[in-house]
C-alpha cells in the first residue's frame, strides 16, 4: 500500500470508477459525497468514509474532486467544513471537474492563502475510459504540484499533459477539447441524417466513412449508437449544456465568436425541450430527426 494518502470527493458516474482505480492501485482513499450511493460504492471497494470535506483534507496528502459545477468546487474547497479548514500546508487539491478557467484561478488563489496547492485537471473521455483508467487529462497549475500528483494521475489516465503553470490552463484546454467534441457530434448527426434522407443504409455509410478523412471518435462510437437507437448516457445532455454555458461565457468575455458551438447549444436546447436532458450526448440527433422528419435507426439494415 502506498504511503501517499488520497482523498476523493464527487462519486458520480465518472468519480466512482476513478476512485476504484486508485484503490486497486493500492492507495488508501478517504471519501466524502453528498449522496449515500457513491459513498457506499467506494466503501465497498475499500475506501474509508469521512463525514465532511474537512475530514477528507485532514486525512489526505492529495485530494481529488470530481463534482458537477464550479460552485460545488468552491464550496467543497473553501466553504464551511471545506478542505481549506482541514488541510495541512502543502496539501494538493486536484480538481478534475469542468469549471470556468477564471473560477479555477480564483479558487487556487484563495487556497494558496491556506498553504494548499491546486491543479485544475479536467478530463476527456466517457465512463468506459474512466473504468479502464485511460482518460485524457489536461492539467494547469504549479509544476511542483503536477510532478507530485503525476503518479496518481497515471492511474486514471493514459494521456496526461501539463498545459501550463497558471491555474485555469487545464480548464482552458478542456474548453478547446469541448469545441472539437461537440462540433464533431453536430457533424455526426448531420451526416447520418443526410444518409437516411438519401435513402441509404446508414450502417453501410457508417462503415464506409468512419476510417476516412472525415472520421472521428464521435462518429465511430456515438454514431454507431445513434444507428442502433441507443441514446443512453456516458455523459448527459445536461452536462454538455453546462460545458457550453462555460464556453459561451468565456467567448463573451474574450469578444470571440464561436458560431459552431453556439449552434450546438441551440440544438441541445431543443433536445432538452423534448425531455431528453438525461440522455447521452448523441441525443443531439433528436433535434435533426425532428427537423428532417426521418428517424436514423429506421434506415439501418
Amino acid at each position: 500500500m502506498s504511503a501517499l494518502k488520497l482523498g476523493f470527493i464527487g462519486l458520480g458516474y465518472m468519480g466512482r470508477p476513478m476512485c476504484r482505480n486508485l484503490l486497486k492501485a493500492g492507495y488508501p482513499v478517504t471519501v466524502w459525497n453528498r449522496s449515500r450511493p457513491g459513498i457506499e460504492y467506494a466503501v465497498s471497494h475499500g475506501a474509508v468514509e469521512a463525514m465532511s470535506a474537512r475530514e477528507v483534507a485532514q486525512a489526505s496528502d492529495i485530494v481529488i474532486t470530481m463534482v458537477k459545477h464550479g460552485g460545488d468546487t468552491d464550496e467543497v474547497a473553501l466553504g464551511m467544513n471545506g478542505l481549506a479548514s482541514g488541510a495541512r500546508p502543502g496539501m494538493i487539491l486536484v480538481d478534475m471537474s469542468t469549471i470556468a478557467p477564471t473560477q479555477a484561478a480564483s479558487i487556487a488563489s484563495r487556497l494558496s492563502e491556506h498553504g494548499v496547492l491546486m491543479l485544475d485537471a479536467p478530463v476527456s473521455g466517457s465512463t468506459p475510459r474512466a473504468e479502464a483508467g485511460t482518460l485524457s487529462i489536461m492539467a494547469g497549475g504549479p509544476k511542483t504540484a503536477f510532478d507530485r500528483a503525476l503518479p496518481v494521475l497515471q492511474k486514471l489516465g493514459s494521456s496526461i499533459v501539463h498545459v501550463g503553470e497558471a491555474n485555469g490552463a487545464g480548464q482552458g484546454a478542456k474548453l478547446c477539447n469541448q469545441v472539437l467534441v461537440l462540433v464533431n457530434m453536430l457533424a455526426t448527426c448531420e451526416a447520418l441524417t443526410l444518409g437516411a434522407r438519401l435513402g441509404l443504409d446508414v450502417r453501410r455509410v457508417h462503415e464506409a466513412v468512419k476510417n476516412g478523412a472525415g472520421g472521428s471518435w464521435q462518429f465511430e462510437n456515438l454514431g454507431a449508437r445513434i444507428i442502433d437507437g441507443d441514446l443512453e448516457p456516458g455523459g448527459t445532455v445536461e452536462t454538455v449544456q453546462k460545458d457550453l454555458d462555460i464556453m459561451m461565457a468565456a467567448a463573451r468575455e474574450l469578444h470571440l465568436m464561436l458560431p459552431g458551438s453556439s449552434l450546438v447549444q441551440q440544438l441541445y436546447n431543443a433536445v432538452e425541450a423534448e425531455g431528453k436532458g438525461k440522455k447521452g450526448h448523441q441525443a443531439l440527433v433528436a433535434a435533426y430527426e425532428r427537423l428532417s422528419g426521418v428517424h436514423v435507426p429506421d434506415h439501418a439494415q
